[in-house]
């Protein structure tokens, strides 16, 4: 007979129970990780390069739809129910106000015609700063998806319009989606800031700089503007103001960083 040689064979040593969790819970910190970290290559990212793509594009079709409809034969700009304006004859001189003619300080009253009244979420004008190298459309409202994540200044729709008297205000994203106002906080006064609409480009000085409030304080878009939570920034008579309005500090929505200009002039387009 033939002498069988018995086989051992030595099964595989279980982890223990504590080394288990462990491994698992390791396995899950390391998930979880790369999740937050693609989430935040998304937003700060991949978010600011569509939104700024798509804003540089409307920016140009805007511009394309103005030339055309400026053309003989052509209707009103798309997305507002302003007709074409028609030639109107020079104004007379009108009395001066605060030592100098109305009609010089403000010739948004005599150029073609009022500001178009937009749809909402259309976009119907361009903000231009030059300070910060911005350029991007105003659209009307504040909606996150319909405008600002598009990374357009929305335009608060109880407000006033370009060149009219009151307050023309409006709100951008600091970070993400575009971050139209991410340098906000670079202004300074007497730097411009260009509002173009179809007919007319009007323009505007930075006058005063709140750097941070509540974000209930809403008297800061009010017809003449000022903070209810600070005082001493306070505006005292009826004018064209510009407000610019983006969280602070970067990253943040806890306060508000405050930007307010004054129309300075109006000219055709």
């Amino acid at each position: 007979m033939r002498e069988r040689i018995p086989v051992v064979v030595q099964g595989q040593r279980r982890r223990p129970p504590a080394i288990r969790v462990l491994w698992a819970g390791a396995e899950l910190a390391v998930t979880f990780g790369v999740l937050v970290l693609l989430l935040v290559v998304h937003q700060l990212y991949w978010t600011n390069r569509q939104a700024q793509a798509g804003a540089r594009d409307q920016v140009a079709r805007l511009e394309q739809q103005w030339d055309a409809w400026r053309a003989p034969s052509a209707g009103p700009p798309p997305g507002t129910t302003t007709p074409k304006p028609k030639p109107k004859p020079k104004p007379k001189p009108e009395p001066e106000r605060d030592g100098a003619p109305v009609n010089q300080k403000f010739r948004s009253a005599s150029v073609d015609a009022p500001p178009p009244r937009p749809r909402r979420d259309d976009a119907y004008a361009v903000l231009r700063i030059p300070r910060l190298g911005l350029t991007v459309p105003v659209a009307e409202g504040t909606g996150r998806a319909a405008v600002l994540n598009k990374g357009y200044a929305g335009h608060y729709a109880h407000t006033a319009q370009p060149g009219e008297q009151g307050n023309f205000a409006l709100a951008g994203h600091r970070n993400t989606h575009g971050e139209p106002f991410r340098h906000l906080d670079r202004l300074r006064p007497g730097d411009t800031v260009e509002v173009v609409t179809a007919a007319v480009r009007y323009m505007y000085a930075v006058d005063r700089i709140l750097p941070r409030t509540a974000p209930s304080d809403g008297t800061v878009t009010a017809p003449v503007p000022y903070s209810s939570a600070h005082p001493a920034y306070r505006y005292a008579e009826p004018r064209a103001y510009l407000t610019l309005t983006t969280c602070t500090p970067e990253y943040s929505s806890a306060y508000r960083l405050v930007v307010w200009g004054r129309l300075t002039d109006a000219a055709p387009r």
